[in-house]
Parts: structure tokens; sequence; C-alpha cells
């Protein structure tokens, strides 16, 4: 079976624009939230890890005439980042006109792909969980668009298959906090299915009132920072952003010369506890089982017990969910001592917050991005650890030994996966 390439990535994060930006951000690992500059915030705790404002995308407004909100936007800023690193779009040229290629604008298109790329192979995965909500909360405020509009909650993906023009499977994934582990899943089986030669998945999340309003209600914000496996943890805090990845066929990159291979997605597992609306499941025997599925179909080897981070061919590190919850925290870190001992974690969450429906997606970003360098960056510092949460969260950075990144991702609805990312073949 044809080997799942990433050969693009793309980033707007609450570090920055930029995957550069983001790499910088996991190594200086001294981030926090800020109160939203929202003055109908009205809750306990107004926090999030937002994007700076200087990085704020300057649009567009509105794609086909239609509205576009804060998360359209922040994919659409990651996508152009992405498919430029992959060398997927066309550059300048008399026919095209000057708003297409690598230095066009988000509304650019339609047709920005290039390189020979055939558009009828090339589809979309894109999740979120709250999408372009910020439009219909500000209706609801008298605050609507200029155009005055309706626009729908989730046109992520059509909006960026419109830009690129890609005339594949163009599909938007909401199923919570697990929906761009699951979108890069479904990008893969669309690749080794024969569907697709490239498939650009990813994740985009924005600040939306009603969310964040709604966990407060719940109890689940952490009145300081996200702070994930620390004993004195009381919630999680969220962040926004946009983490895309373009996955290719191995056989496809070959054919058109792609100029770089960060790794590959390996193995997917997924699961569901079918317990409890919004708690995890306490055995942890479902995402155990997303894990062990994943690891399988990577190849590792893995057995309970066995994987570790000392092996060459082994599992090198772990991007857990952790949120700061404190049943969800516990119940991984049993799984993962169980499964893989001494294996260091390494906690997106605690650097830019929990992003929701695009968590998978920078899980799956900052793997990459480890198995690229061959460096593992050090955690963001959360404070005393939690004795019911025995797993390695190294203080400082350290040289990647294995081979493989498992990455993991869970949501309300019991909806679990895990990604097995490797190291590109030589």
């Amino acid at each position: 079976m044809d080997d799942v390439l990433v050969t693009g990535l793309g980033a707007l994060s609450p570090l920055g624009a930029g995957v550069d930006a983001f790499w910088r951000g996991m190594h200086a690992a001294d981030t926090g939230p800020t109160r939203v500059p929202d003055p109908l915030a009205r809750m306990d705790h107004p926090l999030m890890y937002l994007v700076p404002e200087a990085d704020l995308p300057d649009g567009p407004p509105e794609r086909d005439g239609l509205p576009l909100g804060r998360g359209s936007q922040f994919a659409l800023a990651a996508v152009r980042e992405a498919v430029a690193d992959a060398g997927l779009v066309a550059p300048p040229g008399p026919d095209m006109g000057p708003d297409t290629g690598p230095d066009a604008g988000p509304d650019a298109g339609p047709g920005a792909l290039g390189g020979g790329v055939d558009p009828r192979r090339v589809a979309v995965a894109l999740s979120t969980g709250m999408g372009d909500t910020d439009l219909h909360e500000g209706w609801w405020t008298g605050e609507a668009p200029e155009s005055g509009r309706w626009a729908p909650a989730f046109p992520l993906a059509s909006v960026v298959g419109g830009w690129l023009g890609a005339q594949g499977v163009n599909t938007c994934v909401s199923n919570a906090c697990a929906a761009s582990g699951y979108a890069l899943s479904v990008g893969a089986d669309l690749i080794r299915s024969g569907e697709a030669d490239v498939v650009i998945a990813g994740g985009a999340e924005a600040y939306s009132r009603v969310a964040l309003a709604c966990f407060n209600r719940l109890g689940a914000i952490d009145p300081e920072r996200c702070r994930p496996f620390a004993v004195e943890r009381r919630g999680t805090v969220f962040g926004e952003g946009a983490a895309v990845l373009v996955l290719e066929s191995a056989t496809h990159a070959r054919a058109r010369g792609a100029r770089t291979v960060y790794g590959r997605l390996a193995g997917a597992g997924w699961s569901c506890d079918a317990y409890h609306a919004t708690a995890p499941e306490p055995s942890g025997e479902q995402i155990e089982r997303a894990m062990r599925e994943a690891l399988r179909e990577a190849g590792t080897g893995a057995e309970v017990g066995t994987v570790s981070g000392t092996g060459s061919g082994g599992l090198g590190f772990v991007i857990p969910h952790g949120t700061g919850t404190e049943l969800n925290d516990v119940v991984e870190s049993r799984v993962l001592g169980a499964l893989t001992p001494r294996t260091p974690l390494y906690s997106v969450k605690a650097l830019i917050g929990h992003t929701g429906g695009a968590a998978g997606a920078f899980a799956a970003l900052a793997a990459s991005l480890v198995l690229h360098h061959k460096t593992l960056p050090p955690n963001v510092p959360v404070g005393e650890r939690d004795p019911e949460c025995g797993v390695p969260l190294p203080s400082g950075s350290a040289p990647m030994t294995g081979a493989y990144g498992l990455v993991n991702a869970y949501a309300f609805g019991g909806n679990n996966i895990s990604l097995v990312f490797g190291e590109a073949a030589a």
C-alpha cells in the first residue's frame, strides 16, 4: 500500500503566523492566555489563547458573495501557506492573472493549483467545532456583516476547495475535539483507497462567545492557564487558529518531485466510548483500543508495556489529548503508562490551549515538525505534577530517539482517534 506522506505544512496560531513561528514558539515554551476583547463575554473566566492581532488575516470578508467568519479566514491563511510549502500552487502567468500563485491573496482563484496537479485528484478534509459561528453571534447582537447575507456555519472545506480549485471530495468534519484527527484519517483513507492523490487536511477554530460561555457554565475553564497533568489544574483554556497538512501519496509526490517530506501518516485508530455525552469512560478501554489500532497499522510492533523511546525504530514521543480537565488527564495517563511506558510526552495544549476542532491538527503539525527536525522541544511548565498522572513531560529539549510519534485526540460523545506519524523513508 502506498505511503501517505506529509509534503506541506501551514499554521496560524497564538504563536503567530506561519509554521516557523510555531516551531520557534514550541522551543520558547513561554505562553499564556489573555482576556478576550469582547465586552459581551460576561462570564467568570473569559480567557483564551488568541491569535495575535498583528497576525490576523486581513480577509477576505466574503467568498462567492457569502460572508466569511474568523474560522474560514484562519483556514484559508493556513492552507495558503501549506500548499505553497508543498509546491502545489501555480506561479503567476499571463493566462492566470495576478490573483493566483503563492503570492496571491486568500480570495484568489479559482484554480490556484499548479505544477501539473490534476484538480480532480485533489481533495479537502477540514474540521472545526464552531466554524464561522462568530458571524451568527454577531447577527444575534446586531453586528451583522456589511453584506447582510446569511452564511452557513461550517463552510471551511467548500471555501478552501473553491479557492484552490480542488475538484475531489470537499468535506468538513465536526465531531467536536476529535474532528481534525478524523479529518486527517479521512484524508489518508481517500489516498489509500485511490480516490485522491493529494488531500488538504487539518482544522480551524476561532473565538466563540457561546462556546466559551458554555464551558464556563460547565465549570471546565481553568482560571489561570491550560495545565495538563498538573495537580492544581482546574479545567482547560481554549485557543484559536488553524493547522493544515498536505497529505500526498508517495507515488504522486515522487512523480512531481515534491520538495520536502516532513514524515508520513503511518497509522490511525478510531473508537467510541459509548458511555457519556461529555465524560470519558473511566477505564480507558476505548482510547487504548484506538492507540493500539494506530500503532498496529503503523507497524511499530507495539505491545502493552514494550513501546518506549529507547529504540531507533520505536515510538519516540506522544502528543497527548491532555486537556487539563481532571478525569481526562488521569484516564489518558493510566493508558499511556501501561501502553507506552517511559515514552516522553509533548503537550501542545500547554503551549497554545485547547484548540477544539483543530486540536488534532495542531498535534499532527507538531508531530510532523518533531520528526522533521528530529528534536523534541521542551514542555511549557505546568507546575507540580498530579501523582495520578505519572507520564514523562520533559522540561528540556532532546533529540528524538524513535522513528514514530503518537497523536491522541478525544471528544464529547466519546469520539476517540489516535494517529501515528513516522519518519519519511530514506
